[in-house]
């Protein structure tokens, strides 16, 4: 199976475990911010299967119909997945603020800071996982999978210090405020990963680093009477593309243009991973 895959496979099993603990115990224990926890699982696990699926789209071969391959299912899942994080915590804030206004005894305040804990801890693993194979793969729909379950570790943490606190002082109002907190983090996970898969969606250049990098191997591989310009590059999913013009002499012949093209490929391919390059040869 596809190394992709598999860890969005892992990460489907351990997000839909946790959804189920958290939901038990927020019920039990009367907690807004544990039951914002599971909503928050619950939105992972959603991106999770999202991400299981597009990986699996991504990698599909081009064909007729996506002659540029099928990478930017991993974009397109990114940018639903950042959607569904942003419904989500409005959800959150919404249901804190009604608990501010008509507070509820919490019960059960260790269990809850137990699961808390369990789930920081299943995260940490879990989204260490999904961040390598993401970066081995370039992988957009992984790292935005990453990124939630990093997100839950810190507001994981974040629910069980309110609940100590509040066990600690005995203030009601310290869960809903803890719960807003948590809002307000995903918020911003749902802006930056928006922002990250939207902008392929729009061809957006490769970062300036790596344009750069292509250009220099360009310039490497160019002789005095050679000379390139126009130079574009995009990315889709974890493939990136790249066009330019080369010019060159008049009188060099197909076969020396040819030659001279595929040293130049080959050279920014072996660079660059999943990388697809079109030259357009001008004379001078």
């Amino acid at each position: 199976m596809n190394k992709k895959v598999k860890v969005a496979r892992l990460s489907i099993f351990s997000n839909t475990f946790l959804i189920i603990l958290k939901i038990i115990t927020g019920v039990l224990s009367h907690s807004v911010s544990i039951i914002s926890e599971a909503i928050h699982s619950f939105m992972d696990l959603l991106a999770s299967v999202i991400a299981f699926f597009s990986v699996r789209i991504s990698d599909t071969p081009a064909d007729e119909t996506h002659p540029y391959g099928h990478g930017k299912f991993e974009n397109i899942s990114g940018v639903v997945e950042a959607l569904l994080i942003f419904v989500a915590a409005f959800w959150i804030i919404f249901e804190a603020v009604k608990k501010i206004m008509d507070p509820l005894p919490v019960e059960k305040i260790g269990y809850g800071f137990a699961v808390m804990l369990i789930s920081a801890i299943v995260n940490i693993f879990v989204s260490g996982r999904l961040y390598r194979v993401a970066k081995e793969t370039d992988s957009v729909a992984l790292e935005a999978d990453a990124l939630h379950l990093k997100t839950d570790v810190y507001t994981s943490f974040g629910v069980a210090t309110g609940l100590f606190l509040m066990w600690v002082t005995g203030f009601k109002w310290i869960d809903p405020v803890v719960a807003i907190v948590v809002a307000l983090l995903i918020l911003k996970e749902s802006y930056n990963l928006f922002s990250n898969a939207y902008a392929p969606l729009l061809d957006q250049s490769l970062p300036a680093g790596e344009t750069e990098r292509i250009a220099s191997i360009i310039r490497q591989n160019c002789t005095a009477d050679m000379a390139f310009h126009n130079l574009r590059s995009r990315k889709a999913g974890n493939y990136k593309y790249v066009d330019f013009h080369l010019n060159l002499d008049p009188d060099m012949t197909v076969r020396e243009a040819h030659e001279i093209c595929d040293q130049i490929e080959e050279e920014i391919k072996k660079a660059f991973d999943h990388m697809e390059v079109t030259i357009h040869v001008e004379n001078f």
